[in-house]
């Protein structure tokens, strides 16, 4: 049986399938609704919040210092998230008021927190922040329950193929590596935790086949393609034989990328190439560095922001940003501004509910909105950028009057720096992301006032062709090779060349092998990819006789 799914971590493997269930977050686990004493369940909840962190901080020992950070990170998040008022809160109010269980109080707070991330669908990762939430409550639930539900993936079978309606981010740190060969979901995007572990792993991962879980028997021989996104149930022998080359060229593959990951990025017909990585915080630097990164073409600062109790003050962003410009030397740092809005809960911005909130006040608009918001982080980026080469890009740009009012913004914070004595880089280059097609369609009114483009096609093409990119239903619509799409991007990049300013793209499309060489003929002059595909995007770079 051959199956399609999404690919979210590149590789091949062969191997058995293992059936993974984890404890369910249903009302099932809520108990029988009888009238619960509060006391005693609010004991209950909070010594089962203890025993999650002592859990959890467990698991953090047990990650590899040397290529584990990320997983740190994100385990350190769930601790913080245990404490999270809008979930073990929560659920201890509800405890008190209404006389229930502890576990139908966390099953009815962690189905409410995760279900409004699940509805971001303009930022995969924040929509993909519900598996974080639904993997603490199914950890609380299994200690409420007293059972043990994910130990079995610590101990695994030589060549499983772990497949799962979802994972979560614990469960994927616990899994055996050295007999995991591949992960397969039923749900969960390239953007999800359990998608960035298993690329930093290097398992090939393939997620969206509905089902999956039915479709497979434990024991069954199992074919995942994490590069096209192909499973394969109980291959004939022929299909085995045939991917078992596969990944013998795969491996071979990676190690000749290797070899050339710094040598210059330039194609065949000599063009100078600038070949960046889109990362999420200074840790990233180091990786994308050791793959042959010539800069950072996405700093998502956004990710600043999240999961604590009030936004990064002034000092702690400079310090941020600073560690970032210093890791990086001359190399280009382009750091995105704040692009959150008003369908993310981030309670100590108190944003109002909005009936089209992927249309309304999020990113450059809510920093106009929120002004001392948006100035802290200015200041920082400004006083930072004495130390390298910053570059501020300013997001959900549409018109010229929003690079004006960014750049007024601006402006006043350096007098304010001036005032104070305080050193900054006042010559720092500003840009734009272009990924609303009003901004597309008019880039040759808004190229000079730029120092540089960034395409960002992710939101461009979810908003020329009206298609949630993150709606597993709708994956065949999304199209950023539709001929809309690519038109609104060559305008962009002939747009900026005619300024005399370079044209950056760093959204997904720019790692798909299918889409470099029409890039290339484009004149795109520079690349920003995730950091998993630099070696590959370089080669295929090299190998292209663009212009």
């Amino acid at each position: 049986m051959d199956i399609q799914g999404i690919p979210i971590s590149a590789g091949i493997a062969i191997g058995k399938a293992f059936l993974y269930r984890g404890v369910p977050i249903e009302s099932s686990c809520a108990g029988n609704g009888s009238t619960a004493d509060p006391e005693t369940e609010k004991n209950r909840l909070e010594q089962a919040v203890i025993e999650a962190e002592r859990q959890l901080s467990e698991l953090i020992g047990r990650i590899p210092a040397e290529d584990g950070k990320q997983e740190a990170d994100i385990l350190n998040t769930q601790k913080y998230l245990l404490r999270d008022p809008e979930i073990t809160g929560a659920a201890a109010e509800a405890v008190e008021k209404r006389y229930i269980t502890a576990e139908q109080a966390v099953t009815e707070a962690v189905k409410e927190s995760a279900a409004v991330f699940a509805e971001m669908d303009d930022d995969p990762y924040l929509k993909e922040r519900s598996g974080d939430i639904e993997d603490i409550g199914r950890r609380l639930l299994s200690i409420l329950s007293g059972s043990c539900t994910s130990c079995t993936l610590s101990d695994l079978p030589p060549d499983s193929i772990v497949i799962a309606e979802t994972l979560g981010p614990s469960d994927t740190v616990q899994l055996d590596r050295a007999h995991t060969a591949a992960i397969v979901t039923e749900h969960g995007g390239s953007t999800s935790h359990a998608a960035i572990l298993a690329r930093t792993m290097e398992l090939p991962a393939v997620s969206g086949i509905q089902g999956m879980c039915t479709l497979v028997s434990p024991g069954d021989t199992v074919i995942v393609d994490g590069c096209t996104g192909q499973v394969f149930i109980k291959p004939e022998p022929a299909i085995i034989e045939e991917y078992t080359q596969r990944i013998a060229a795969y491996e071979e593959r990676k190690c000749e990328l290797k070899k050339s990951v710094h040598a210059p990025c330039r194609t065949k017909a000599g063009k100078e190439i600038l070949l960046a990585a889109n990362i999420g915080s200074p840790d990233d630097i180091d990786r994308a560095l050791e793959n042959g990164a010539e800069g950072v073409g996405l700093f998502r600062t956004e990710f600043l922001y999240l999961d604590r109790p009030a936004p990064p003050d002034e000092e702690e962003q400079y310090r941020i940003y600073r560690t970032a410009a210093e890791k990086l030397g001359e190399r280009p740092l382009v750091v995105r501004t704040l692009d959150i809005g008003g369908d993310k809960e981030i309670p100590y911005l108190h944003l109002p509910r909005e009936d089209n909130p992927f249309l309304g006040t999020r990113a450059i608009r809510l920093c106009f909105a929120h002004p001392e918001l948006f100035k802290i982080q200015l200041r920082a980026l400004l006083r930072a950028a004495v130390y390298g080469n910053i570059k501020i890009m300013f997001p959900m740009v549409s018109s010229a009057d929003d690079i004006l009012t960014a750049k007024r913004f601006i402006a006043e914070c350096a007098r304010e720096l001036d005032s104070e004595k305080q050193e900054y880089n006042a010559k720092v280059e500003t840009g734009i992301m272009i990924e609303i097609p009003a901004a597309a369609i008019i880039a040759d009114e808004l190229a000079p006032l730029c120092s540089f483009f960034s395409i960002g096609t992710n939101d461009l093409t979810q908003y020329t062709l009206a298609v949630d990119r993150t709606n597993e239903s709708l994956s065949a619509l999304y199209n950023p090779f539709h001929p809309a799409v690519l038109a609104l991007i060559r305008k962009t990049i002939e747009a900026a060349h005619k300024a005399g300013i370079p044209c950056a793209m760093c959204g997904e499309f720019a790692g798909n092998p299918k889409a470099v060489p029409q890039l290339l003929k484009y004149g795109l002059d520079e690349f920003s990819v995730s950091v998993s595909v630099l070696p590959e995007t370089r080669r295929l770079i090299m190998d292209t006789a663009a212009e």
